[in-house]
């Protein structure tokens, strides 16, 4: 699978929903079975309030295939906060294989989901 790249705007909810849609598709195109594409949905999901929480304008995703699939979330723009990411962070590293988080200082930049 090449790389599927989706990127909007913080500010209206809309599009978190229509991320949801395109990480089951994504889950549905790879035969992940419907437990773990429910999981994977609520991390991507979670990803992004995330992002949202620590001031960023904009999220960029990049879903990848190959040995799994996963997805990269990233922040743009805004005015980048430390956030209270406790609860999302756990419920993440819950739900999915693995999950990598970049951060500047005290701020999430990024989150690499993969399961």
């Amino acid at each position: 699978m090449k790389d599927f790249k989706v990127a909007f705007h913080l500010s209206d909810s809309v599009y978190i929903t229509a991320l949801r849609l395109v990480a089951g598709a994504i889950c549905s195109a790879h035969d992940v079975d419907i437990d773990a594409a429910e999981d994977f949905k609520v991390c991507v999901t979670e990803s992004v309030l995330i992002l949202k929480g620590c001031g960023f304008a904009d999220a960029e995703i990049t879903f990848f295939g190959g040995d799994g699939v996963g997805c990269e979330v990233r922040g743009e723009g805004g005015e980048p906060k430390a956030g209270e990411n406790e609860f999302s962070l756990a419920l993440i590293s819950a739900l999915v294989k693995e999950c990598n988080i970049q951060k500047r200082g005290e701020i999430i930049e990024r989150v690499t989901l993969k399961i």
